[in-house]
Formats: structure tokens, C-alpha cells, sequence
């Protein structure tokens, strides 16, 4: 498996949820602590070794990325692309606008809404050396049914299903906004079918994998938060302040 690898930092979508903040911007531009959000996902690529991003993002504000981020360089990135979500066809359709810029390489996916603590840089690594297929981070948290939730095998060496907000969690497991595919991820997606939303739906890509028997997994170290409800972007917010309020950023 080539050892260069790509990442992809997701932020369209027109975070409904967080209005009316996201009636004049993109929830991923909103400040967390003392920084932009989207600065968070990107700085854990960088981190990581990973120079080579490309930025998907949608709505009204798509040319804000543009002004604030510029060409990456004050980020630490080499390069860095952007590409337009048209609507909200969800986490899968909004990859597959990666694939020319994959250039058939493996990429490290994130969502623009997720900051973490643990830098990933030795999960990408064993990512790089586990061979075809695909890794997820998974973390136990108390609200479950807001996620996709993995279910382990009985040695709970792996994965044997990830269901999307489930009634009735069968772990409190969720699936992070992490995720690293190798480049049959896009003929993966491909052949999806839209759910009941009317989305291409990340879960039924990880799940493919899963019955592949090709999806390994870490547990995240140190704290995980999305920020798209107003209680859990509040939570990233006093997470952010806490780990970096007393240093220089």
C-alpha cells in the first residue's frame, strides 16, 4: 500500500440545528474557544503528517473557507483544495467529491465539527500499515442514539455492525468523525442507494467495509466532541478553553 495519504476535512451541510447562528454563516466557521472551528479538524491532520487537504463545503458561505484559510500555508498545510456540496446529500455524497483529488491514494476523512484531543498520528500509521480496507475511532459516550453505534464481536476484537441512531444502543460505542478508507471507498459509494432521508449515508459505507471483514477500529484517548447542537458546541467550547486556554495558539 502507498504510504502518501490525503485528507479530507467535511464541512457543508447548513447546520440547522445551530440556527439562527448558521443563518449568516457556516456552523464550521463559528468560534470554538479562540478559534474558528473548521482550524481544529485541520490542525489534527496536520499533526498527523497530513499537508495534503482538501476542504468540502456547501451553502451560502462556501466563499468564507476561502477567505479565511487562503492557501492552507499559516496552518501548516502544502496544499489545499476546495470543493462545493450542492444541497445536503449527506457525509458520503459529500466524499465523493474527493476522488479526483484522492488521486487513488488513501485519505483520512474528518468531520469539520469534531475536535479532538488524542493527535492521531500513531492511528494513521497503523492505518497505513494494516494493508486494504479501513479504519474508524469509536469512543463511549453517555448519548449513543445521537451516532452510528458499533457492536462487537463476542471477543470484541471487531466490528460486526454499526447502526445509525439507534433506539436502543446496543454499546455506547459511537462512531467518531474520524474515518481513513482506502481509495475503494469511491467505488463504494458509487453503488450506494440514498436512505430514508434521502442521504448517502456514511454508516452504509463503514458497514460494506464491516462485511468485507475489512474495517478495523481504536478507541480515542482523551475527550471527542461534535459541536452541531448548541449543548455539544458549548462543550467544545469549555473543552477547548480548558486544554489550550493557557497556551499560546
Amino acid at each position: 500500500m502507498n504510504s502518501a495519504i490525503k485528507g479530507v476535512v467535511l464541512a457543508g451541510g447548513l447546520g440547522s440545528r445551530l440556527y439562527p447562528l448558521t443563518a449568516v454563516t457556516n456552523k464550521h466557521l463559528l468560534p470554538v474557544w479562540n478559534k474558528p472551528m473548521i482550524y481544529y479538524p485541520i490542525q489534527t491532520l496536520v499533526q498527523a503528517g497530513i499537508r495534503d487537504v482538501m476542504i468540502v463545503t456547501g451553502g451560502n458561505s462556501a466563499g468564507d473557507f476561502l477567505r479565511l484559510l487562503g492557501d492552507g500555508k499559516e496552518l501548516g498545510l502544502k496544499h489545499i483544495e476546495y470543493a462545493y456540496q450542492k444541497g445536503e446529500g449527506g457525509i458520503a455524497d459529500a466524499l465523493r467529491l474527493a476522488r479526483d483529488f484522492s488521486e487513488n491514494e488513501n485519505i483520512v476523512v474528518i468531520l469539520g465539527d469534531n475536535i479532538i484531543e488524542q493527535p492521531i498520528k500513531c492511528l494513521v500509521d497503523k492505518f497505513k500499515a494494516q494493508g486494504p480496507g479501513a479504519r474508524i475511532m469509536i469512543k463511549k459516550v453517555s448519548d449513543p442514539h445521537r451516532f452510528g453505534v458499533v457492536e462487537f464481536s463476542k471477543g470484541g476484537d471487531r466490528i460486526v455492525r454499526i447502526t445509525e441512531k439507534p433506539v436502543k444502543p446496543k454499546t455506547r460505542y459511537a462512531v467518531t468523525g474520524v474515518y481513513m478508507y482506502d481509495n475503494s471507498v469511491f467505488d463504494i459509494i458509487r453503488d450506494l442507494r440514498p436512505s430514508k432521508r434521502g442521504e448517502l449515508e456514511i454508516t452504509d459505507v463503514n458497514n460494506i467495509y464491516v462485511k468485507k471483514g475489512l474495517m478495523r477500529y481504536d478507541v480515542l484517548s482523551g475527550f471527542w466532541t461534535d459541536s452541531g447542537t448548541f449543548e455539544s458546541l458549548l462543550r467544545a467550547n469549555n473543552l477547548a478553553a480548558k486544554k489550550f486556554g493557557k497556551k499560546k495558539t
